[in-house]
């Protein structure tokens, strides 16, 4: 029997033992799906902190509580280390650690550099190795085959390699990692069959696709079609606002349109962890081909201009009222990337805090997810929302509209309201 098929065969008897690269935001979740499904997980992470919290059954996930990660525990299913040789004892390895971008938003691959070494020390005939973070079209051939190929051992045949792009939607209550239907690539077929049984238990809905190029470029269309009609909703945006005319309305007016038509509200920026960052990863990867993304790079440009734009209504509703931005009073309410979550990755937020500050403005900031922050030597901490904190702000900016703000209390008691998410509006409907 080959590798393949004794792999395939103990997945199905839930033999297999799973380890996961990363227990951040996307291999805590899948770690504790894997669990439900009967597999053994050994969850890997540098952070000693996260082990520790991990292992007393301290969730560090927003979307992972205390209480599934228990299941999971008192079952015996998952147990974290900080140790990287451990994982010579799985027979199954995904990665699912960061790829940022650098300062010159270049694709940095450093953390995915890493953990193939981490992996390729422990290389044995039988395993199986999937990459999960969100990169480049050619890394897991260019970068993680030859690599791991180095020790010897044979793709397809001694050991199997695939692509599977996270898809995790940071605080969706409907779409988990179970029942969000994920991509599998291989490098060979061997690989793509053994991986696809690997999941079967504990994904709904496995979408197979010919190769590892195919499957990391499926995520950077997803996030670009994303980034690239928000852009132009962003410019809509602009273009109402000088025609005068509500920008809510046309958009909402548009939508009834039962077909040719999706809905995409404009915002003061893009943020979190995919779509700020993965069509620069595309745009990257095609300059090396001579080829300019020109869609790509005119969103990202449209997207970077936001928090400008509000910045400046900003300034013009304090003038309209009589004030200047220099030694006025701003409350930010908001300054996770998006709603009812604590993440401020490349939040639009952090932008306009910037831009304010820089125009003389005296900046505080309320966020029942984000109790502080300290970003590029900028620490702040959250106040409360009260009618004295709202009253005493020359300007009240609205950047992220979390569901659990009280929006009556902002209307009632706010000199001057600048609303990015149209939230008042839709609070009193």
């Amino acid at each position: 029997m080959s590798l393949a098929d004794t792999l395939i065969e103990k997945a199905e008897r839930r033999e297999i033992l799973f380890g996961i690269v990363g227990l951040g935001y996307v291999g805590l979740p899948l770690a504790v799906e894997l669990g439900h499904a009967g597999y053994k997980v050994l969850g890997f992470d540098v952070s000693q902190r996260v082990v520790d919290g991990l292992n007393a059954g301290v969730s560090h996930v927003k979307d992972i509580t205390d209480a599934q990660l228990k299941a999971v525990r008192d079952f015996g299913r998952f147990e974290a280390t900080a140790d990287g040789s451990r994982l010579a004892a799985c027979d199954a390895i995904s990665i699912c650690v960061p790829t940022p971008l650098s300062k010159f938003k270049d694709p940095d691959v450093s953390y995915i550099v890493a953990a193939t070494e981490t992996v390729k020390k422990v290389l044995r005939p039988g395993q199986a190795i999937i990459l999960e973070s969100t990169t480049y079209p050619g890394t897991t051939r260019e970068i993680m085959l030859p690599a791991l190929e180095a020790t010897g051992l044979k793709v397809g045949k001694d050991f199997f390699l695939a692509f599977s792009p996270e898809r995790v939607d940071p605080g969706n209550p409907i779409y988990l990692t179970k029942n969000t239907p994920k991509v599998v690539g291989g490098i060979t077929e061997a690989c793509r069959r053994v991986v696809m049984a690997l999941y079967q238990p504990a994904i709904d809905t496995l979408v197979p696709v010919s190769t590892t190029e195919s499957a990391e470029l499926v995520k950077l269309l997803e996030n670009t079609f994303r980034s690239v009609n928000i852009g132009l909703v962003n410019e809509m945006a602009i273009v109402c606002d000088k025609l005068g005319v509500d920008v809510w309305e046309v958009i909402e007016a548009a939508a009834t349109k039962p077909f040719g038509f999706m809905k995409f509200l404009p915002g003061p920026g893009l943020g979190g962890h995919c779509i700020p960052i993965d069509p620069h990863y595309l745009a990257w990867k095609m300059r090396g081909l001579n080829y300019k993304t020109r869609f790509i790079d005119l969103a990202g440009e449209l997207n970077t201009e936001m928090p400008v734009f509000w910045v400046r209504k900003v300034s013009e509703a304090l003038n309209d009222a009589g004030r200047a931005t220099r030694g006025a009073s701003v409350l930010i309410v908001g300054v996770a990337y998006k709603r009812d979550i604590e993440d401020i990755r490349e939040s639009p937020a952090l932008d306009i805090i910037r831009l304010l500050e820089g125009a003389g403005a005296k900046v505080a900031y309320h966020d029942p997810y984000v109790p502080e922050f300290a970003e590029e030597g900028h620490k702040a901490q959250s106040i409360p929302l009260t009618k004295e904190t709202v009253g005493a702000a020359d300007c009240v900016v609205i950047v992220t509209d979390h569901t659990s703000i009280d929006y009556g209390l902002i209307r009632r008691h706010a000199k001057v309201v600048v609303d990015t998410r149209n939230a008042l509006n839709r609070a009193a409907k």
